[in-house]
């Protein structure tokens, strides 16, 4: 039996009914209805009970007699020439997002569908307001956006502690890559092995292992060396039940290859959150100061006993700053250094002093150890407070700030190096006068012409006034 074409209903009885036809579309399912006549003309409009599109409810009633394309978007019209265009010939045509412009200089997104009421009926265009669907669109896109700044902002934080960690707590040796022999090391790698550095040097690298982890510390290297890529495994110390991470990294120095091995711990308990938590209370908690600054010295984070040591309040304000600023060192002593952490991988603890930001003076010992952050290169600095403090006479004193405060040049401005050059000479001239006096504040006040409460002394652990500060 051959079967017979199916064909579209004939709507041609629901003409006349086209304006009430629109109404209930408008009141059941929609938020506006347009009559149209063959020419795109909109004949009639008809709104929901509530209003219809509240961004279109002031003007659509004004488009009866003009075209449906000159009511919409410019970019729009092809699109609405489409729809007239479809249902004219097919006598419906399928959904489209057409956006019309309003009287404050905006668009209204509407999804539209059409249906031709027969043959030589009218079109009946229906229309569904999207700014509710727009509405939650952003607000979606929105809260993602806020997700991924907050998750950003975890990761930048844990990175950051991660980095400083690392810099405080790693042993860090030097190798050479032909021999695998220890060349260079920190203190952190005699504390971890229980030997005095003179006593690693010269012994393999995988030396301080159990027996089963030395050929896999021996794979490492030579993997590391012979792909010239960073490479890392799990190893177990001997004679400890304490499983560590080794991190092989190749570089060259004097024209031959080294690999820079760190080994770190790994028996923090905790993992994701509470092992950043962990982390971050270590570092915060940290006796000594820890920066790491890029390649040309320029701080990029430090913890917060390095702030308390130079006496800044935020990290902020040390960012981006040479670290120089507050290192008792010339411009060649300070690139001098940088050259020896990036060509020898390490620099064992330096004497030199520190300059806080209101210009006192602090024995220190300064150790550093090349590292890289993702593909950065970047120096970890730690910096451990002398065991002895400085003793200098007043003059001496006074010589060696002043010399700090030049250094300062370029990186200060004028009224901030003026300010502490004030703070220098008062310090001096009232450590003068307290040694003149045989260390009596009383007389000392008295020969500055002030009082004692204006000499503004530091007092040492038993209450008694110290002048060994100034």
């Amino acid at each position: 039996m051959k079967l017979k074409p199916a064909t579209s209903p004939d709507l041609g009885g629901l003409s006349e009914w086209a304006p009430e036809l629109a109404q209930t579309f408008v009141t059941l399912a929609s938020d506006i209805a347009l009559v149209l006549d063959d020419n795109g003309i909109i004949r009639n409009v008809a709104q929901g009970n509530s209003g219809g599109s509240p961004h279109l409810n002031p003007v659509a009633h004004a488009w009866i007699g003009k075209s449906w394309a000159d009511t919409v978007a410019s970019e729009a019209r092809g699109k609405v020439e489409q729809l007239l265009k479809e249902v004219t010939s097919t006598g419906l045509g399928r959904r489209r997002e057409i956006n019309h412009a309003t009287e404050a200089g905006g668009n209204v997104a509407m999804a539209y569908t059409a249906i031709r009421l027969g043959q030589n009926g009218p079109l009946l265009a229906v229309g569904r307001d999207l700014g509710a669907v727009v509405a939650i669109q952003e607000r979606f896109l929105e809260a993602q956006m806020e997700l991924e700044r907050g998750y950003w902002r975890i990761r930048q934080a844990e990175s950051r502690y991660r980095l400083l960690f690392q810099v405080a707590t790693d042993a860090v040796m030097v190798v050479d890559a032909e021999t695998f022999e220890i060349l260079e090391a920190n203190q952190a790698a005699s504390d971890l092995f229980e030997m005095s550095l003179e006593q690693i040097l010269g012994r393999p690298a995988s030396f301080g292992f159990e027996r089963h982890s030395r050929a896999n510390i021996d794979e490492l290297l030579t993997a590391s060396r012979t792909s010239k890529q960073p490479a890392e495994i799990r190893a177990r110390m001997r004679g400890k039940i304490t499983t560590t991470s080794v991190a092989a990294t190749p570089f060259r120095a004097d024209g031959a290859m080294r690999l820079l091995v760190r080994v770190r711990t790994m028996d923090m308990p905790g993992a994701g959150a509470e092992l950043s938590t962990t982390l971050a209370r270590l570092v915060d908690s940290a006796s000594d100061g820890v920066v790491v600054t890029d390649s040309s010295g320029r701080v990029m984070v430090a913890n917060p006993a390095f702030l308390k040591l130079v006496k800044m309040n935020t990290e902020a304000s040390a960012k981006g700053r040479p670290l120089m600023d507050w290192i008792g060192m010339s411009d060649e002593q300070f690139a001098t250094l940088l050259a020896q952490v990036r060509g020898q991988g390490i620099a064992r603890r330096l004497s030199t002093r520190l300059l806080t930001h209101d210009a006192h003076i602090t024995q220190v010992e300064i150790s550093a150890a090349l590292l890289t952050e993702g593909d950065q290169e970047c120096i970890g600095f730690t910096i451990h407070m002398a065991s002895l403090p400085i003793v200098l006479q007043p003059a001496l004193n006074l010589q060696e700030a002043v010399e700090q405060l030049s250094m300062r040049i370029g990186s200060a401005p004028l009224p901030e190096l003026l300010r502490l050059a004030g703070s220098l000479l008062e310090r001096h001239f009232v450590q003068v006068a307290l040694h003149r006096s045989g260390d009596d504040p009383v007389a000392a006040a008295g020969l500055l012409g002030v009082s004692l409460e204006r000499l503004d002394l530091p007092r040492s652990g038993d209450g008694q006034l110290s002048t060994g500060s100034l």
